[in-house]
Protein backbone atom coordinates (compact mmCIF):
# COMPACT_ATOMS: atom_id res chain seq x y z
CA UNK A 1 0.00 0.00 0.00
CA UNK A 2 2.80 2.42 0.88
CA UNK A 3 4.19 2.08 -2.65
CA UNK A 4 1.07 3.88 -3.89
CA UNK A 5 1.82 7.02 -1.88
CA UNK A 6 2.96 10.07 -3.84
CA UNK A 7 6.76 10.21 -3.21
CA UNK A 8 6.45 13.86 -2.13
CA UNK A 9 4.22 12.77 0.75
CA UNK A 10 6.26 9.87 2.13
CA UNK A 11 8.31 11.96 4.57
CA UNK A 12 5.21 13.28 6.29
CA UNK A 13 3.70 9.82 6.50
CA UNK A 14 6.86 8.39 8.08
CA UNK A 15 6.78 11.08 10.78
CA UNK A 16 3.17 10.37 11.75
CA UNK A 17 2.53 7.68 14.34
CA UNK A 18 -0.82 5.97 14.84
CA UNK A 19 -2.91 7.59 17.55
CA UNK A 20 -4.37 5.57 20.41
CA UNK A 21 -7.75 7.26 20.56
CA UNK A 22 -9.16 6.35 23.94
CA UNK A 23 -10.84 8.91 26.21
CA UNK A 24 -8.17 8.64 28.90
CA UNK A 25 -5.43 9.64 26.42
CA UNK A 26 -7.22 12.47 24.64
CA UNK A 27 -6.12 15.33 26.86
CA UNK A 28 -2.46 14.36 26.49
CA UNK A 29 -2.89 14.10 22.69
CA UNK A 30 -4.58 17.52 22.59
CA UNK A 31 -1.82 19.10 24.66
CA UNK A 32 0.89 17.46 22.55
CA UNK A 33 -0.71 18.71 19.33
CA UNK A 34 -0.90 22.24 20.73
CA UNK A 35 2.81 22.19 21.62
CA UNK A 36 3.77 20.96 18.13
CA UNK A 37 1.67 23.55 16.31
CA UNK A 38 3.93 26.11 14.61
CA UNK A 39 3.11 29.75 15.38
CA UNK A 40 0.99 31.52 12.82
CA UNK A 41 2.62 34.05 10.52
CA UNK A 42 0.25 36.93 11.18
CA UNK A 43 0.14 39.45 8.36
CA UNK A 44 0.28 43.03 9.67
CA UNK A 45 -2.38 44.04 7.15
CA UNK A 46 -4.91 41.74 8.84
CA UNK A 47 -6.74 41.89 12.14
CA UNK A 48 -7.41 38.75 14.19
CA UNK A 49 -10.06 39.34 16.84
CA UNK A 50 -11.09 36.76 19.43
CA UNK A 51 -14.60 37.00 20.82
CA UNK A 52 -16.87 34.92 23.03
CA UNK A 53 -20.46 34.51 21.92
CA UNK A 54 -23.31 32.69 23.63
CA UNK A 55 -23.60 29.06 22.57
CA UNK A 56 -26.74 26.94 22.24
CA UNK A 57 -26.60 25.74 25.86
CA UNK A 58 -25.68 29.20 27.16
CA UNK A 59 -22.10 27.95 26.94
CA UNK A 60 -19.27 30.37 26.13
CA UNK A 61 -18.39 29.81 22.47
CA UNK A 62 -15.05 31.23 21.26
CA UNK A 63 -14.79 32.54 17.72
CA UNK A 64 -11.96 34.25 15.84
CA UNK A 65 -12.62 36.91 13.21
CA UNK A 66 -10.08 37.52 10.43
CA UNK A 67 -10.32 40.55 8.13
CA UNK A 68 -8.33 43.11 6.17
CA UNK A 69 -7.67 46.24 8.23
CA UNK A 70 -7.83 48.63 5.29
CA UNK A 71 -11.00 47.40 3.57
CA UNK A 72 -14.25 49.15 4.56
CA UNK A 73 -16.51 47.71 1.90
CA UNK A 74 -19.11 45.04 2.64
CA UNK A 75 -17.54 41.61 2.11
CA UNK A 76 -18.65 37.99 1.91
CA UNK A 77 -17.96 35.84 4.97
CA UNK A 78 -16.68 32.29 5.38
CA UNK A 79 -17.36 30.26 8.53
CA UNK A 80 -14.37 27.95 9.02
CA UNK A 81 -14.75 24.74 11.09
CA UNK A 82 -11.56 22.96 12.20
CA UNK A 83 -11.03 19.21 11.94
CA UNK A 84 -9.91 16.57 14.41
CA UNK A 85 -12.26 13.59 14.26
CA UNK A 86 -14.84 15.46 16.37
CA UNK A 87 -12.57 14.86 19.37
CA UNK A 88 -9.38 16.85 18.66
CA UNK A 89 -8.37 20.21 17.21
CA UNK A 90 -8.89 23.85 18.10
CA UNK A 91 -9.46 27.32 16.75
CA UNK A 92 -5.66 27.79 16.53
CA UNK A 93 -5.12 25.04 13.95
CA UNK A 94 -5.78 26.90 10.72
CA UNK A 95 -4.77 30.54 11.20
CA UNK A 96 -2.52 30.58 8.11
CA UNK A 97 -5.19 29.12 5.83
CA UNK A 98 -7.89 31.45 7.18
CA UNK A 99 -5.63 34.43 6.54
CA UNK A 100 -5.06 33.23 2.97
CA UNK A 101 -8.81 33.14 2.42
CA UNK A 102 -9.08 36.73 3.68
CA UNK A 103 -6.35 38.09 1.42
CA UNK A 104 -6.84 36.04 -1.74
CA UNK A 105 -10.59 35.35 -1.72
CA UNK A 106 -11.34 38.86 -0.41
CA UNK A 107 -13.67 37.87 2.40
CA UNK A 108 -14.05 37.94 6.16
CA UNK A 109 -13.42 34.62 7.94
CA UNK A 110 -14.98 33.55 11.23
CA UNK A 111 -13.53 30.41 12.84
CA UNK A 112 -15.50 28.63 15.55
CA UNK A 113 -14.03 26.73 18.52
CA UNK A 114 -16.86 24.23 18.96
CA UNK A 115 -17.04 21.88 21.93
CA UNK A 116 -15.42 18.47 21.47
CA UNK A 117 -16.56 14.91 22.13
CA UNK A 118 -16.56 12.77 24.21
CA UNK A 119 -17.06 15.49 26.83
CA UNK A 120 -19.65 17.04 24.54
CA UNK A 121 -21.06 14.46 22.11
CA UNK A 122 -23.58 15.09 19.33
CA UNK A 123 -25.45 17.40 19.03
CA UNK A 124 -23.23 19.88 20.95
CA UNK A 125 -20.57 20.38 18.22
CA UNK A 126 -23.02 20.91 15.34
CA UNK A 127 -25.27 23.15 17.46
CA UNK A 128 -22.21 25.25 18.38
CA UNK A 129 -21.45 25.61 14.67
CA UNK A 130 -25.05 26.58 13.96
CA UNK A 131 -24.93 29.16 16.76
CA UNK A 132 -21.83 30.71 15.17
CA UNK A 133 -23.46 30.70 11.74
CA UNK A 134 -26.62 32.32 13.09
CA UNK A 135 -24.56 34.89 15.01
CA UNK A 136 -22.82 35.88 11.78
CA UNK A 137 -26.11 36.36 9.94
CA UNK A 138 -27.74 38.16 12.87
CA UNK A 139 -24.78 40.59 13.10
CA UNK A 140 -24.22 41.09 9.38
CA UNK A 141 -24.58 44.87 9.54
CA UNK A 142 -22.24 45.27 12.52
CA UNK A 143 -19.71 42.93 10.91
CA UNK A 144 -20.08 44.73 7.57
CA UNK A 145 -20.63 41.45 5.74
CA UNK A 146 -23.08 40.52 3.00
CA UNK A 147 -25.78 38.18 4.41
CA UNK A 148 -26.39 36.86 0.89
CA UNK A 149 -22.78 35.66 0.60
CA UNK A 150 -22.20 33.37 3.57
CA UNK A 151 -20.06 30.29 2.97
CA UNK A 152 -19.10 27.37 5.21
CA UNK A 153 -15.92 25.27 5.00
CA UNK A 154 -13.86 22.81 6.97
CA UNK A 155 -11.70 19.69 6.64
CA UNK A 156 -12.19 16.14 7.90
CA UNK A 157 -14.54 16.36 10.91
CA UNK A 158 -14.78 20.06 10.05
CA UNK A 159 -15.90 18.92 6.61
CA UNK A 160 -18.47 16.63 8.21
CA UNK A 161 -19.77 19.52 10.31
CA UNK A 162 -19.83 21.70 7.18
CA UNK A 163 -21.97 19.15 5.32
CA UNK A 164 -24.24 18.75 8.36
CA UNK A 165 -24.54 22.49 8.88
CA UNK A 166 -25.73 23.14 5.33
CA UNK A 167 -28.45 20.52 5.84
CA UNK A 168 -29.41 22.05 9.19
CA UNK A 169 -29.51 25.63 7.88
CA UNK A 170 -31.57 24.52 4.88
CA UNK A 171 -34.10 22.73 7.07
CA UNK A 172 -34.31 25.54 9.63
CA UNK A 173 -34.57 27.98 6.72
CA UNK A 174 -31.94 30.32 8.19
CA UNK A 175 -29.39 31.54 7.44
CA UNK A 176 -29.01 31.21 3.68
CA UNK A 177 -25.68 29.61 2.68
CA UNK A 178 -24.38 30.31 -0.83
CA UNK A 179 -21.38 27.96 -0.85
CA UNK A 180 -19.96 25.01 1.06
CA UNK A 181 -16.53 23.40 1.01
CA UNK A 182 -16.44 20.14 3.00
CA UNK A 183 -12.89 18.92 2.40
CA UNK A 184 -12.39 15.13 2.67
CA UNK A 185 -15.40 15.12 5.01
CA UNK A 186 -16.03 12.65 7.85
CA UNK A 187 -19.68 11.90 7.12
CA UNK A 188 -20.32 8.14 7.30
CA UNK A 189 -20.52 6.60 10.77
CA UNK A 190 -20.99 3.09 9.35
CA UNK A 191 -17.25 2.95 8.56
CA UNK A 192 -17.62 0.07 6.13
CA UNK A 193 -16.89 1.39 2.64
CA UNK A 194 -14.26 -0.26 0.42
CA UNK A 195 -11.84 2.57 1.21
CA UNK A 196 -12.25 2.29 5.00
CA UNK A 197 -11.74 -1.46 4.70
CA UNK A 198 -8.67 -0.77 2.58
CA UNK A 199 -7.10 1.71 5.06
CA UNK A 200 -7.34 -0.32 8.26
CA UNK A 201 -4.29 1.15 9.98
CA UNK A 202 -1.62 3.80 9.50
CA UNK A 203 -2.07 6.57 6.91
CA UNK A 204 -2.77 9.24 9.57
CA UNK A 205 -6.48 8.35 9.85
CA UNK A 206 -7.85 4.87 9.26
CA UNK A 207 -10.72 2.52 9.98
CA UNK A 208 -9.61 1.99 13.59
CA UNK A 209 -9.24 5.66 14.48
CA UNK A 210 -12.41 6.45 12.55
CA UNK A 211 -14.39 3.99 14.66
CA UNK A 212 -13.01 5.54 17.86
CA UNK A 213 -13.93 9.04 16.71
CA UNK A 214 -17.49 8.10 15.75
CA UNK A 215 -18.04 6.20 19.01
CA UNK A 216 -17.06 9.22 21.07
CA UNK A 217 -18.97 11.70 18.91
CA UNK A 218 -22.24 9.74 18.77
CA UNK A 219 -22.17 8.40 22.33
CA UNK A 220 -25.30 6.36 23.05
CA UNK A 221 -26.46 6.75 19.44
CA UNK A 222 -23.49 4.83 18.09
CA UNK A 223 -24.34 1.60 16.24
CA UNK A 224 -28.07 2.34 16.23
CA UNK A 225 -30.47 3.27 13.44
CA UNK A 226 -31.44 6.49 15.24
CA UNK A 227 -28.54 8.53 13.87
CA UNK A 228 -29.78 11.68 12.13
CA UNK A 229 -28.26 13.19 9.01
CA UNK A 230 -27.19 16.20 11.06
CA UNK A 231 -24.77 13.83 12.85
CA UNK A 232 -23.72 11.74 9.85
CA UNK A 233 -24.61 13.51 6.57
CA UNK A 234 -24.09 10.31 4.55
CA UNK A 235 -27.41 9.20 6.05
CA UNK A 236 -29.33 12.10 4.51
CA UNK A 237 -32.13 11.12 2.14
CA UNK A 238 -32.66 14.53 0.56
CA UNK A 239 -29.78 16.60 -0.81
CA UNK A 240 -31.90 19.01 -2.81
CA UNK A 241 -31.60 22.77 -2.42
CA UNK A 242 -28.07 22.66 -1.02
CA UNK A 243 -25.54 25.31 -2.08
CA UNK A 244 -22.79 25.14 -4.67
CA UNK A 245 -20.19 22.68 -3.34
CA UNK A 246 -16.46 22.15 -3.74
CA UNK A 247 -14.92 19.05 -2.19
CA UNK A 248 -11.89 16.81 -2.57
CA UNK A 249 -10.30 13.70 -1.11
CA UNK A 250 -7.09 11.70 -1.45
CA UNK A 251 -7.23 8.32 -3.15
CA UNK A 252 -5.60 6.72 -0.07
CA UNK A 253 -7.97 8.40 2.39
CA UNK A 254 -10.48 6.15 4.21
CA UNK A 255 -13.09 8.82 3.39
CA UNK A 256 -12.57 8.38 -0.36
CA UNK A 257 -15.69 6.34 -1.06
CA UNK A 258 -18.08 8.20 1.24
CA UNK A 259 -16.94 11.41 -0.46
CA UNK A 260 -17.47 9.91 -3.92
CA UNK A 261 -20.96 8.79 -2.91
CA UNK A 262 -21.72 12.21 -1.42
CA UNK A 263 -20.63 13.98 -4.62
CA UNK A 264 -22.77 11.63 -6.71
CA UNK A 265 -25.85 12.20 -4.56
CA UNK A 266 -25.37 15.97 -4.65
CA UNK A 267 -25.09 15.92 -8.43
CA UNK A 268 -28.15 13.68 -8.76
CA UNK A 269 -30.08 16.12 -6.55
CA UNK A 270 -29.28 18.97 -8.91
CA UNK A 271 -26.61 20.60 -6.75
CA UNK A 272 -23.70 22.20 -8.61
CA UNK A 273 -20.61 20.40 -7.35
CA UNK A 274 -16.91 20.47 -8.18
CA UNK A 275 -14.70 17.60 -7.03
CA UNK A 276 -11.01 16.65 -7.08
CA UNK A 277 -9.55 13.22 -6.31
CA UNK A 278 -5.82 13.38 -5.49
CA UNK A 279 -3.94 10.17 -6.42
CA UNK A 280 -1.30 8.97 -3.99
CA UNK A 281 -2.63 11.22 -1.22
CA UNK A 282 -3.66 10.15 2.27
CA UNK A 283 -5.78 11.90 4.90
CA UNK A 284 -4.68 15.44 5.68
CA UNK A 285 -1.78 15.21 3.22
CA UNK A 286 -1.67 18.93 2.44
CA UNK A 287 -1.51 20.00 6.10
CA UNK A 288 1.24 17.50 6.92
CA UNK A 289 3.30 18.26 3.78
CA UNK A 290 2.49 21.90 2.99
CA UNK A 291 5.46 22.42 0.66
CA UNK A 292 4.85 19.42 -1.60
CA UNK A 293 3.72 20.36 -5.10
CA UNK A 294 0.49 18.39 -4.75
CA UNK A 295 -0.24 20.15 -1.45
CA UNK A 296 0.42 23.59 -2.91
CA UNK A 297 -1.98 22.76 -5.75
CA UNK A 298 -4.63 21.55 -3.32
CA UNK A 299 -4.38 24.64 -1.11
CA UNK A 300 -4.54 26.92 -4.15
CA UNK A 301 -7.70 25.09 -5.22
CA UNK A 302 -9.27 25.68 -1.80
CA UNK A 303 -8.66 29.41 -2.09
CA UNK A 304 -9.93 29.58 -5.66
CA UNK A 305 -13.01 27.53 -4.74
CA UNK A 306 -13.93 30.00 -2.00
CA UNK A 307 -13.38 32.91 -4.35
CA UNK A 308 -15.51 31.25 -7.04
CA UNK A 309 -18.24 30.39 -4.53
CA UNK A 310 -18.70 34.05 -3.66
CA UNK A 311 -18.29 35.29 -7.24
CA UNK A 312 -21.11 33.02 -8.42
CA UNK A 313 -23.55 34.91 -6.22
CA UNK A 314 -22.47 38.25 -7.68
CA UNK A 315 -22.91 36.93 -11.22
CA UNK A 316 -26.36 35.52 -10.45
CA UNK A 317 -27.46 38.82 -8.88
CA UNK A 318 -26.09 40.79 -11.83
Amino acid sequence: MKNRVNPELLAGLDMFQDLVLQPEYLQAIREGAAQMRPPANVDDSLSLTDEIIVGPDSNPLPIRIYREKSIDETLPVLLWIHGGGYILGSIDDNDDLCMRFVKEAQCVVVSVDYRLAPEHPYPAPIEDCYAALKWIADHAEALNIDPNRIGVAGASAGGGLTAALTLLARDRQYPSICFQMPLYPMIDDQNNTPSTNEIKEGFVWNQKTNEAGWKMYLGELYDTEKIPAYAAPARAEDYRNLPYTYTCVGQLDPFRDETLTYVTKLAQAGVDVEFHLYPGAYHGFEAINPNADISVRAMNEYVQAVKKGFERVVKVEA
